[in-house]
């Protein structure tokens, strides 16, 4: 009677919680090879929106997987990562049959598409608002290969999420469609699941639903569900202290170290976020995938060749990344928030916490961790580095100052989809945690904490809007209205220190901004003993100059937002000496090589430089001084004076640019410079360069691949002659002048670029226009086609100096980067550049009228390609004439390196030349520049 009286109780519990939410009851069995799901499933959905419903929708989002150009194929794509799209049929996921009933009158509800990752039922009546409707599904899935998004089925086990058929949540009018992008976004909140497996013998589960007996699980949850079927029984940490009562269970094994040190920070992890946040949940589930996402950026080991390096102890490594991790997870199962547009909610209260943690326990630790400790031949290299100063707390400041300063970064509230990987990370988690942090250290952290747990307690089990919770604050501290405005635009608000005046025993500060919000400002002075003290700011609405006065004591230096606590465009300006010779200004400091730049000095960057060239200046030797430091800056510039070994002479190179960098423009940036160089290109034959540019790059979505400009340049060139080059009327002075659009699109399967140009002189004017495009047709395996026409609409030239090439190009600008400028033969002469005709085999002769080519390359095996070349072009008073050639490609070093033996070509079969080995041709790309762009595709 007893046990009947519990049961009666749990069932009863179960109806009432039925009854006021969504319910979701699945009996699923799997497969014995695990690839496939057999699904019966009633789910009870109440209309839970203030308007009558005619139709339901399901995301079916395992058809995500089912084909090329879903959104999350694309997404992978954009990421860099291209298994998906060329996954084969069996390792794809899809509903291979649907049925779906009304369980009131048992009929069946029409489906138009169940590849469709949208379902729309039409219903027989209008749902009112507080009615439910039940409905009976029967389907059977093919489960996905794991390696797409860490979901789906693999040889050691199957991870389930976003599988089952379910009701959105987020959208109650059933209007627009909403696709799975493999975001870990919020879908079925609010939600009782019963859920029951039938799996093969000697395979466990693991769950975030609680288990109610062997492969049964039941409870509700304000996440989705997740299951992990294995082999194996993975490990979990119980947490029983300090009112907490928490159970984290582990979808992957632990080192016995890993655990033991779990079992010491865990307690502690949660008792911290428990005082900020207000409550914990009873039960958390890890997964591998999760862990990955959410562990903590930037402490990994550094790993070169054969030597590792050693940032963070083993032990540190865990307490920074599960504080991460259990922060983000407890927030995903205490908070709802729909992630398309209020991500940065909970990212910004996770990067919150952890310079809360951080503060505390790892205040003085910095970001390269141990590593400046480490010795080679008995010395420590990195302590040369500001790098190895910078806090490890300073990171999130410094991640969006390093995003901001290309012009990358977008809004906080940018829909989550269209942020770039780097940016969901330096602005809708750093970004906005510093100016949670920030607000809390002006309103006091104790106001800030409250107003945080006030918040989720009084919406839990509901959606929430973030507007909400920055009107209550601004309720607690108007200082804090500003926060609202800064989620809808890209911000470059900046403070600046204008001056300093003594008056008696009273310092007088101006501090200027930048903007007519009211911002408050916090300022620090400081002794030369490092006595430091703090004021805080109160700016008004369109005041932006401010007068503060503090007492003079033994006041050396002033600071404002130091450490990077506010997200502004320039920390440069936010430092003054008050006393010594360098008085209302900052010290000159002289850097050896790049760094993070400090702004508390005028940094200048000297670089030892050795360039040789074999022909004329032999071993060139010189030293570069500059002000770029490994961020990007409006203002720079760059002079390198350097000593010819071969001609006892002194040669080099300078240049100046300003960028203009408008947050909200249709552009992107806009460039003016001027540069000088002053170089030999032949034995004792001198050129000299002066040349003023411009480019203007167009603005473009951080997670996009295409990127269009113009440039525009003016040259000015003098070349030293000798008598032979005198007698047959070469060019000693000539300007250039070139205007010209780029539009390029990078993406991994269909990459392409077109350029279109003009370029003129007294003599001449030329129009030209190149088309690329590369297709991976499968993986690591691509055809490469180009065009290129070539037109002067003038040609009065006295020589061929500024012809089209064929096989080889003219740097009559001195433009291209050539090992050796005069060479006809030698090694150095076999160089090759992809430019005008852009023929391989060294087809003799240039182009003065018109010149059509057409240069093909495509993958055989590894690193081996074929290519062919053919061109039609026209030379003054001459025939057309047709040339082509052929050949093989080895690419040693994908687009850095490559080397092109010919084979067929209009000269005949050159392996049969004597002089074949001449004739082989490699190109040679010494762009670090290039390399970066190509290494951090896929973040931004």
């Amino acid at each position: 009677m007893k046990k009947f009286s519990i049961c009666l109780i749990l069932f009863w519990g179960v109806v009432q919680v039925s009854a006021q939410k969504d319910s979701i009851y699945i009996e699923a069995k799997l497969s014995a090879d695990r690839k496939m799901l057999d699904v019966n499933q009633e789910i009870t959905y109440y209309n839970h929106s203030e308007k009558d419903l005619n139709a339901i929708k399901l995301l079916n989002w395992i058809s995500a997987y089912n084909k090329r150009g879903t959104s999350l194929v694309y997404r992978k794509l954009e990421d860099r990562n291209n298994d998906l799209h060329f996954a084969k049929p069996e390792q794809l996921g899809k509903v291979l049959s649907l049925d779906i009933k009304n369980s009131v009158n048992n009929r069946d509800i029409p489906v138009n598409n169940i590849s469709d990752e949208n379902l729309f039922l039409p219903l027989e009546k209008a749902l009112k608002p507080g009615e439910n409707v039940k409905l009976l599904l029967h389907y059977q899935m093919q489960l996905p290969d794991k390696k797409f998004t860490g979901y789906g089925t693999s040889d050691k086990n199957v991870a389930l999420k976003y599988f089952f058929i379910v009701p959105d949540h987020f959208d109650p009018d059933n209007i627009s469609k909403r696709d799975y992008y493999d975001i870990e976004e919020s879908v079925n909140f609010n939600t009782y699941w019963t859920v029951n497996f039938d799996i093969p013998i000697n395979y466990f589960i693991e769950s975030n639903l609680q288990q109610i007996q062997m492969n049964s699980f039941k409870g509700y949850l304000d996440s989705d569900p997740e299951f992990l079927i294995s082999e194996n029984q993975f490990p979990a940490i119980i947490i029983n202290t300090e009112g907490i009562n928490t159970e984290i269970k582990f979808g992957y094994n632990l080192t016995s170290q890993e655990k033991q040190n779990l079992e010491f920070y865990l307690p502690l992890h949660l008792k911290f976020i428990k005082d900020r946040i207000g409550a914990v949940p009873d039960r958390l589930f890890i997964s591998d995938k999760f862990r990955g996402k959410e562990d903590f950026f930037g402490n990994n080991d550094i790993t070169f060749w054969k030597f590792k390096f050693q940032m963070f102890t083993d032990t540190e490594k865990t307490d920074l990344d599960y504080f991460g991790i259990i922060a983000k997870k407890i927030l995903d199962e205490s908070v709802i928030t729909d992630k398309e547009d209020n991500h940065w909610f909970k990212n910004g209260l996770k990067s919150y916490l952890e310079l809360q943690y951080l503060k505390k326990f790892y205040s003085e630790t910095k970001i390269l961790g141990n590593l400046p400790e480490t010795k080679i031949f008995g010395v420590k290299p990195l302590k040369l580095f500001h790098a190895s100063n910078v806090k490890l707390v300073d990171r999130y400041g410094l991640a969006y100052q390093y995003i901001m300063s290309q012009n990358l970064d977008q809004k906080i509230d940018e829909n989550f989809t269209g942020l770039s990987n780097f940016n969901d990370m330096a602005i809708s988690s750093f970004e906005t945690g510093s100016l949670f942090n920030y607000s809390a250290d002006k309103m006091g952290y104790e106001n800030f904490n409250s107003t945080v747990k006030d918040f989720i307690v009084k919406n839990t089990d509901k959606p929430i809007k973030p507007e909400d919770f920055l009107k209550e604050l601004s309720e607690k501290d108007k200082t804090t209205n500003y926060l609202d405005a800064f989620l809808k635009q890209k911000n470059r608000v900046n403070f600046k220190l204008k001056r300093i005046r003594r008056d008696d025993d009273s310092l007088n500060i101006k501090i200027t901004k930048n903007t007519d919000t009211a911002i408050p400002v916090k300022l620090e002075t400081e002794t030369r003993n490092g006595e430091t003290k703090s004021y805080w700011i109160d700016t008004d609405e369109n005041e932006r100059i401010k007068t503060f006065s503090v007492p003079a004591l033994d006041i050396y230096k002033i600071t404002l937002n130091d450490d990077y606590i506010f997200p502004e465009s320039n920390y440069r300006d936010n430092f003054l000496y008050a006393k010594g010779f360098f008085s209302n200004n900052k010290k000159i400091k002289l850097k050896l090589i790049k760094d993070i730049p400090n702004p508390e000095f005028n940094e200048i960057y000297i670089t030892p430089r050795v360039r040789f060239n074999n022909a004329y200046d032999k071993f060139l030797f010189g030293i570069n001084f500059k002000n770029q430091s490994l961020f990007d800056q409006k203002f720079l510039y760059s002079f390198t004076p350097m000593y010819s070994s071969g001609t006892g002479k002194m040669t080099g190179s300078g240049a100046v640019s300003y960028s203009f960098l408008p947050a909200e423009s249709i552009i992107r940036s806009l460039t003016f410079g001027i540069s000088g160089s002053y170089f030999h290109y032949d034995y004792d034959l001198a050129y000299r360069k002066a040349s003023f540019f411009t480019n203007l790059n167009f603005r473009k979505n951080p997670r996009s691949t295409v990127s269009r400009g113009i440039a525009f340049s003016y040259n000015y060139l003098e070349r030293d002659l000798n008598q032979l080059m005198i007698n047959r009327g070469d060019y000693d002075k000539y300007n250039l002048w070139s205007l010209g659009y780029g539009y390029a699109d990078s993406q991994m399967i269909h990459e392409k670029s077109l350029s279109v140009s003009t370029q003129g002189m007294e003599d001449f004017n030329k129009i030209t226009a190149e088309g690329f495009y590369r297709w991976e047709f499968a993986p690591k395996q691509k055809l490469s086609l180009r065009v290129f026409a070539g037109y002067f609409a003038r040609n009065e030239t006295r020589n061929n100096m500024f012809n089209y090439g064929i096989s080889r190009v003219s740097n009559y600008a001195f433009s291209y980067t050539l090992l050796g400028e005069s060479a006809n033969s030698g090694i150095l002469s076999q160089q090759y550049i992809l430019a005008d005709g852009g023929f391989k085999s060294f087809i003799p002769g240039t182009v003065n009228h018109w010149i059509t080519s057409f240069n093909v390359d495509s993958s055989v095996w590894k690193i081996f390609h074929v290519y062919a070349d053919a061109g039609v072009y026209k030379n003054k008073n001459q025939p057309t004439k047709f040339i082509w050639d052929s050949g093989i490609k080895v690419r040693v070093i994908p687009d850095f390196l490559e080397v092109y033996f010919p084979i067929q070509s209009s000269l005949g079969f050159e392996p049969g030349f004597r002089d074949y080995a001449k004739r082989i041709r490699y190109t040679l790309v010494l762009n670090l520049g290039s390399i970066i762009n190509a290494a951090r595709r896929g973040w931004y």
